[in-house]
């Protein structure tokens, strides 16, 4: 097997082009999936943040019951003290006993009073949030049925696309070896400044393939020559002349079929 610096340009161009039609294929696939693992990845998100919501709601519901309660019990230790006050007034000596079990009483009836108000508010406060647990829970219940169509979308994309994207990383990893590292850099670099990620491109109608600027005469002599490595002016995309292109195609389709 001849090294990379025994490769003709030629057999550098077919193995560039080949490399920039599996990943172009790899490309294709990707955006078959768009931004369908984005959007699940959100509706995950997004499920997760209504039920943390949904708990911390149940969570303050049980605390303001608890409230509730204790004020409850408030107000029978009031009510048993009032009882035993109003016994001890009965049985009093003087005025100054009496006012002051009068005011313990009263004392009794103000805090009964503020715990019926607390708790009046208290359920209002459950009610307001019981109406807000109902909506997070339509709202929960429909992200869910969601997520769920579209994790069905993403999974049946992935059962027919996974394996061939992995067949055909690992094929582009190869190509990438046959090259040398300077050119496969170059590819790398221009497939990430350029539309679509095309870096090689065949000539079409006497200009670079996507482009509308016209290629002259002999440079597309030159590139039909394959002796060296061209570059369009323009875009800086590595040329390759019509036949070399449609050869490589017919081969990496017949790859591409049995993956």
């Amino acid at each position: 097997m001849a090294t990379k610096a025994e490769i003709t340009v030629e057999d550098k161009l077919r193995a560039l082009y080949d490399l920039q039609l599996i990943d172009s294929r790899v490309d294709e696939i990707r955006n078959v999936r768009g931004e369908l693992p984005l959007e699940v990845e959100d509706l995950e998100d997004e499920v997760q943040g209504l039920k943390t919501r949904l708990d911390k709601l149940k969570t303050d519901v049980e605390t303001i019951n608890y409230e509730i309660s204790a004020k409850k019990n408030l107000i029978e230790e009031a009510k048993t003290l009032i009882k035993k006050y109003s016994e001890q007034q009965k049985n009093v000596r003087n005025s100054r006993e009496f006012n002051s079990l009068a005011k313990e009483v009263e004392y009794q009836e103000l805090e009964i009073q503020l715990a019926e108000k607390n708790i009046k508010e208290f359920k209002a406060q459950i009610d307001q949030k019981k109406e807000v647990i109902s909506e997070t829970k339509e709202r929960l219940s429909e992200r869910e049925s969601h997520l769920k169509h579209k994790k069905g979308e993403l999974d049946a994309i992935l059962a027919e696309t996974e394996k061939e994207e992995e067949a055909l990383l690992k094929k582009s990893a190869s190509y990438e070896k046959q090259i040398e590292d300077r050119l496969v850099k170059a590819y790398k670099r221009i497939r990430q400044n350029v539309k679509n990620g095309l870096a090689v491109v065949p000539v079409e109608r006497g200009a670079s393939g996507g482009s509308f600027f016209t290629i002259p005469p002999q440079v597309q002599v030159e590139i039909a020559s394959r002796k060296k490595i061209i570059t369009d002016e323009h875009s800086g995309r590595i040329l390759v002349d019509p036949v070399l292109a449609e050869e490589e195609q017919e081969k990496m389709q017949k790859l591409f079929a049995k993956l």
